[in-house]
């Protein structure tokens, strides 16, 4: 098999994720400079192996081969420190090469190490956040549904509460930003509230949309504006901190406290008017 393990140690030194590789061809290889670069048969590779001391045997083949010969390791050094690696999909690809190039079985296949570890860990930590992430929306979707007694009201809702999600994430990644906080989901669900119940109010007195969004912002929204400046400040405060990890706390805050005012105050108020939860004005 010694064509099939020099083949799949070539390949994987290939891939330009990875750096030094080492495996049973690596001793092979070795052997075959101090033989003039000749081809070593099976014969005396055998021979080698019978006759050379312990010692050396630990080095060049118990690493990276059982007694039997039924299991080989290949040692990969990858380079964690490239901005560009995607774990999840170069062990993903490995596998499948693997299998496709070599006819291996996905049996045979066992790939292992601090770097499995790590990407099991992130690739777990995805699907929690994204996880946690729609259970939230779920939650206060299910609260607005009983607090405005309308699906579809808590549906229109819901859809300015998304916007500092996305906005924060979308900031985080284009700037760098590996901060973990993700603080921004519902942390002004109650300028929702606010705002719907004073615009039902409103609209029970003419039933007409325009004229009680234009009470809502004369009113509710001139409070809601007041107040979201002052919690700002008092979150951008933070950022006088000499600890970073307190700095970009208050600095993400203040951000999506402003932006969620940003789409209480406009996308809301076009949302009401587009899909009248409330009804026609005849209707009403």
């Amino acid at each position: 098999m010694m064509e099939t393990i020099q083949g799949i140690h070539q390949y994987l030194e290939n891939l330009p994720e990875t750096g030094k590789v080492i495996s049973v061809y690596t001793s092979v290889h070795m052997l075959e400079q101090l033989k003039n670069n000749q081809d070593l048969d099976d014969f005396f590779l055998s021979l080698i192996y019978k006759r050379v001391p312990d010692e050396m045997k630990q080095v060049l083949f118990t690493p990276y081969m059982l007694k039997d010969g039924n299991q080989l390791r290949f040692s990969i050094r990858i380079f964690e420190s490239d901005k560009h690696l995607q774990r999840n999909r170069l062990i993903e690809k490995t596998r499948v090469d693997l299998i496709n190039q070599f006819k291996l079985q996905p049996e045979q296949i066992e790939i292992t190490g601090m770097a499995v570890l790590y990407n099991n860990m992130l690739q777990s930590l995805f699907r929690s956040q994204i996880m946690t992430i729609g259970a939230v929306f779920f939650a206060i979707m299910i609260m607005f549904a009983i607090l405005f007694r309308s699906f579809l009201l808590a549906s229109v809702a819901i859809i300015p509460n998304m916007i500092p999600a996305v906005m924060m994430l979308g900031l985080m990644g284009l700037a760098g930003n590996h901060c973990r906080y993700l603080i921004c989901i519902g942390i002004a669900v109650d300028d929702t509230i606010y705002y719907v119940h004073r615009f039902k109010e409103e609209f029970v007195k003419d039933s007409n949309y325009e004229k009680a969004i234009e009470r809502c912002h004369s009113s509710i929204g001139r409070a809601m504006y007041f107040t979201t400046v002052t919690v700002t400040l008092g979150f951008t405060i933070l950022a006088l901190s000499n600890f970073m990890p307190i700095i970009y706390f208050g600095l993400h805050t203040g951000f999506a406290i402003v932006v969620a005012l940003l789409a209480y105050l406009t996308l809301l108020p076009v949302l009401l008017k587009l899909f009248k939860p409330l009804g026609s004005k005849r209707q009403a």
